[in-house]
């Protein structure tokens, strides 16, 4: 590792948070957009909902590269890379005149969004061991959590005042910004001899020896479906704010601030807790929430006969605190297995959890989006999976820890 106090000199949370921001920032900007870019483009629903998954799917494929490439190179050029090619297909995004060239551009966009986020998971574990990097994932967490919070607010008032294309023109003066600071402060945190080298036979081994950890897919999956309990709503958010809450393109912030809000208390509290209890239990606690709120979202929507603010999306907000408190410590469980490839790990976690979600923005979420039981119903069932998977992984934990410092 290099010194822990020579990367918090550098600004290493907040440049980190930014570059997870454009995974959010690239979906719920669009959502107050739809209707604006379906007129124009002459695109149907349908078509705009492949404008979610497309970006996912490529998202996910891509992910499968990052990792391997920054421990082979080095994690600052596959992300000032990374940056560089979301600056450039945010501007093809916001000059497409057909619907069929705004989703190659968002596959461009999903592309290189993941660089950031993926990567920079690998960096914070590069450079912090324990309870440290437990409060810095979690500050980092708490600093993405605005994204998803300001994103539809941003998308709904450009929509007000100015053309749809504005939105792509801002996310990527937003890239060219995070560009210029990462090339100024971000530091190298994988040093030449502890890379591995690059090449298809040595990622496909790594991902091999990764799926073979039986732990590695309980505990991945369990993350996953706890995220993507709420993500039922993200990606079904144009249809839950307008067509069952009764809202406009301007208050999509009725579902996003309670959720990012809920997600960044949880985050703050995790970090509160490294150190003080153990990681097991943090993890408990958010899963314990979860599930409390996951049947209060249910009951809600069984009392209730129409969806209404604020109590429809009062149970998301304690979802997202659970998921805030869980997730940072899950993702350093899992980079704690995989110790020399912990960007193959984090690129397989990312793949896994984005083709889950594309499956959801693509598949079942058209199929929910009409009623505020089946919303919740799903989401009670996808959050239930998830605790019994952490349940299986602490289980396996048990007879096959992860490896200590001596081990290696």
């Amino acid at each position: 590792m290099i010194p822990a106090n020579a990367v918090r000199r550098r600004g290493l949370a907040p440049l980190l948070g930014a570059l997870a921001m454009f995974g959010p920032f690239s979906i719920d900007t669009m959502f107050p957009a739809f209707p604006a870019i379906a007129a124009q483009l002459q695109a149907s629903p349908l078509a705009m909902q492949q404008t979610l998954s497309v970006y996912m799917i490529a998202y996910a494929l891509m992910s499968l590269l990052h990792g391997p490439v920054s421990d082979a190179l080095g994690r600052r050029p596959v992300i000032l890379v990374g940056v560089a090619a979301f600056v450039l297909a945010s501007i093809g995004c916001a000059q497409s005149t057909s619907i069929g060239e705004l989703l190659a551009f968002r596959a461009l966009q999903g592309m290189s969004a993941g660089a950031g986020l993926i990567v920079g998971r690998a960096i914070i574990r590069d450079c912090f061991e324990g309870a440290a990097a437990q409060r810095l994932m979690s500050t980092v967490s708490m600093i993405f959590g605005v994204a998803p919070a300001i994103a539809p607010i941003v998308g709904g008032w450009v929509v007000a005042f100015a053309r749809w294309p504005m939105i792509f023109w801002l996310l990527a003066l937003f890239a060219g910004v995070v560009w210029i600071a990462s090339l100024a402060q971000l530091p190298e945190t994988l040093p030449a001899e502890r890379r591995m080298a690059l090449s298809l036979r040595g990622m496909g081994s790594t991902y091999a020896m990764i799926l073979r950890d039986p732990a590695f897919l309980p505990l991945v999956l369990a993350g996953t479906f706890g995220f993507n309990a709420l993500f039922v709503y993200i990606s079904s958010a144009p249809a839950f704010v307008i067509g069952l809450l009764g809202l406009d393109a301007q208050q999509f912030a009725w579902l996003f601030i309670p959720a990012i809000g809920g997600l960044m208390l949880g985050s703050f509290l995790s970090g509160r807790l490294a150190g003080r209890v153990s990681a097991q239990s943090t993890a408990r606690l958010g899963y314990r929430v979860m599930m409390g709120a996951s049947a209060l979202n249910i009951a809600t929507a069984l009392w209730l006969p129409k969806p209404v603010v604020p109590w429809s999306v009062i149970p998301l907000g304690l979802h997202s605190m659970g998921i805030g408190i869980a997730f940072p410590t899950l993702t350093l469980q899992l980079l704690d297995r995989f110790p020399r490839q912990r960007g193959g790990a984090s690129s397989m976690q990312a793949f896994v959890s984005l083709v889950i979600s594309a499956t959801l923005a693509g598949v079942v979420s058209p199929m929910i989006s009409d009623s505020a039981l089946k919303l919740a119903a799903t989401a009670g069932g996808i959050s239930l999976a998830g605790f019994l998977l952490w349940n299986v992984y602490r289980v396996i934990e048990r007879r096959c820890p992860a490896p200590t410092a001596h081990q290696l």
